[in-house]
């Protein structure tokens, strides 16, 4: 795939604001930062996030669970649950800050998946859930 110059006119006050974002994102090459920031954009606006998506929308991504031992039980329920489906798991304990923290890498419905995610947010031995939603496009590797 080869590359195009694609130029645009800004105010100063802007163009320094762009640099400064693009250095405080830790880019080094503004055509990679202005690629990615407009292509989550543009998914943002066509999806949304996840609390404003549909409730039929499906969606693909990480969710990520730190929890105290005495919820596992819970967590192998989840997995095994017809909410999310689970297309990979990883368990890891944390000696440092003595927590577990689950990764899955997941597919299910944006509506049951906030239920989820909302469910375990209020379960006493639950320290932190966070979900991140997968880009979405037309083509690709996969």
């Amino acid at each position: 795939m080869g590359s195009r110059i694609i130029s645009f006119s800004t105010d100063t006050e802007f163009a320094e604001d762009l640099n400064r974002m693009i250095s405080d994102s830790g880019y080094q090459n503004r055509s990679m930062f202005l690629r990615d920031a407009s292509l989550f954009f543009a998914d943002a606006n066509r999806r949304g996030d996840l609390h404003t998506m549909d409730s039929s929308t499906d969606v693909e991504g990480t969710l990520i669970i730190y929890y105290q031992h005495e919820i596992e039980g819970r967590l192998l329920d989840l997995r095994h649950s017809s909410k999310i489906e689970v297309q990979s798991f990883q368990h890891n304990c944390l000696s440092e800050s003595h927590t577990c923290v689950d990764v899955m890498l997941i597919r299910a419905q944006a509506g049951p998946l906030r239920e989820v995610i909302s469910g375990l947010k209020d379960t006493n031995g639950v320290d932190r859930v966070g979900f991140t939603v997968a880009p979405y496009r037309e083509t690709g590797c996969c």
